[in-house]
């Protein structure tokens, strides 16, 4: 288990990131974006799960569009192109396996 404290970092204007959890084999982090922020879009070889704790986004994966709103989640596969828009200011709880050593 990992108590660390990890320093709220922003990514991008508008969006603060946070690691709250992680260990080798898997990480979970929080993102806070204010409405109009963007994710850009992006790939990496994890493989993402995501789920909405407030806030609408619209996301973008491998040139699919979709909206998500409190209560929603999916998986994002290894190396698929993707990135979101927020709609209205919201959280998401990203979970990456194995951990993305780029956070920390």
């Amino acid at each position: 288990m990992n108590r660390r404290n990890f320093p709220v970092v922003s990514p991008s204007e508008g969006v603060e990131r946070r690691v709250l959890a992680e260990a080798p084999e898997l990480m979970v982090v929080s993102f806070r974006f204010d409405a109009g922020a963007e994710g850009a879009m992006h790939s990496h070889p994890h493989v993402q799960s995501t789920f909405v704790e407030s806030g609408r986004f619209r996301f973008f994966i491998d040139g699919d569009a979709f909206e998500v709103g409190a209560g929603d989640s999916f998986v994002i596969p290894s190396n698929a192109e993707h990135g979101c828009v927020c709609l209205e200011s919201g959280q998401l709880i990203d979970c990456f396996t194995p951990r993305r050593d780029d956070f920390i």
